[in-house]
């Protein structure tokens, strides 16, 4: 009997969990049906991958679309196109939006917001504050949350949550997996007065140096080890923390960001403001300490912190301009760069930005490309070279750091569900984004 497919994959080289294969994949309702030789097999609609490699649907775990919040610069809708333009199938969107994600009400909000608006699958952080801690066991357990977000240094309004003994009580609410922005609150302010508006750019670095990320750190796993919650540290930036985490595997998992594996200290005399970012981008020694860490396992996922700012913002002196970076469309074409110039194979990649950030939230039904998953494809062409242009930037700020930098591999379909959402730069047909599972 002739196997029936919705969709059938055809001539590329599918990344498996267990290696590069020259074989097919076969689609039927929105889930990998088949994987193998499917040549006698018929199908609704057949896509030629010859000369591409498919991957599994790419996920950015940490982006901020900034809704609610200003249309002017980020949407859901916007950021979300512009992640499917980037071979993106998947994000997790931060809670710090205006107002922030911090009750049942305002995440029942987004769950409902998001249907016909977002291009690709999303999951929800909740914030963390110290007026909710008594409630985050309860909102973290909430269909479609990723996870609780705690910003133990560098926020704004509610969600700064600095001293050990609330630290500890988040820690003590709920089991789940919780992300840390760790810098240290208390040598941030004690520095701050050593600086003054219109200092140079790269003033960055120096203020919000090594030891007040290490510093967070080290206090953050003194208090996951003594009350057993897991953590996940977000943008380490430092050598010395990526040194310091081998230590802490038991409660510690690890995220790199793409900049930091990209850009130096040399970004802030040529782009200004458009590179200032929490934590900052610093000098060479901790972006060979990141690749290191890459190849000997320690990085767990790689992010974009797609953190857009108004151009307005960005070009204000320095410390008055945003802190944050575009970043979910060339998440992937840049990564995909460095595939090309050698420092990490494809597998690699699609460990750290597919099976990685599944593993590491408990992502129900994404994290491979295997019998019975969610037919999420990212096809890409690692023969492609094409260089980042603004003009290809979806989010209404319209500017990103890696403006001019020349990629060898390129997305060129983005597939969600079995359902093409992204050809050769056309975004196709309406947004069919539905909100993440997570396993309980």
């Amino acid at each position: 009997m002739t196997q029936t497919y919705d969709l059938i994959l055809r001539g590329g080289t599918v990344v498996l969990p267990w290696g590069m294969e020259a074989t097919e994949v076969g689609v039927r309702a929105g889930r990998i049906a088949a994987i193998g030789d499917l040549r006698l097999a018929t199908a609704a609609e057949v896509i030629d991958c010859t000369g591409l490699h498919v991957l599994p649907g790419l996920i950015d775990s940490h982006v901020h679309l900034r809704e609610p919040g200003d249309p002017a610069v980020e949407t859901i809708e916007t950021g979300t196109r512009a992640a499917v333009l980037g071979g993106i199938t998947t994000v997790f969107d931060m809670p710090n939006t205006n107002p922030s994600i911090t009750n049942r009400e305002k995440l029942d909000w987004k769950r409902d917001f998001v249907a016909g608006r977002a291009w690709t699958d999303i999951g929800f952080y909740v914030g963390a504050a110290k007026s909710n801690i008594a409630e985050l066991a309860a909102l973290e357990a909430e269909p479609n949350v990723c996870g609780v977000k705690v910003f133990a240094g560098s926020s704004t309004g509610d969600l700064l949550v600095e001293d050990d003994a609330s630290l500890e009580a988040v820690m003590r609410s709920g089991r789940r997996r919780i992300s840390y922005h760790s810098e240290d609150e208390y040598r941030l302010q004690a520095r701050k007065g050593a600086y003054t508006t219109g200092m140079p750019h790269r003033m960055h670095a120096e203020w919000r140096d090594v030891e007040c990320a290490f510093l967070g750190t080290r206090r953050l796993m003194a208090i996951a080890r003594k009350t057993g919650r897991p953590a996940h540290i977000l943008h380490v930036s430092t050598a010395e923390e990526l040194a310091y985490l081998k230590d802490y595997r038991d409660v510690c998992t690890v995220e790199v960001l793409l900049n930091h594996l990209t850009q130096t200290d040399e970004a802030y005399d040529r782009l200004g403001g458009y590179a200032v970012m929490n934590p900052p981008i610093r000098d060479a020694r901790h972006m060979a300490a990141a690749w290191e860490a890459v190849a000997n396992g320690t990085v767990d996922s790689i992010g974009s912190d797609h953190a857009p700012h108004s151009r307005a913002s960005k070009e204000k002196p320095w410390p008055e301009c945003g802190a944050g970076l575009t970043g979910v469309q060339t998440l992937v074409p840049v990564m995909l760069d460095h595939v090309s110039a050698g420092r990490l194979s494809l597998p690699r990649l699609v460990d750290l930005l597919n099976a990685g950030p599944a593993r590491v939230f408990g992502l129900v039904g994404k994290g491979r490309l295997a019998a019975g998953y969610d037919a999420d494809f990212t096809l890409v062409d690692m023969k492609k070279t094409r260089s980042i242009e603004e003009s290809w930037i979806a989010s209404p700020c319209g500017w990103t750091p890696f403006a001019g930098h020349r990629c060898t591999g390129w997305p060129v379909m983005t597939i969600i569900r079995g359902q093409a959402v992204m050809r050769e730069d056309a975004v196709l047909g309406a947004p069919i984004g539905t909100p993440a599972r997570f396993a309980p």
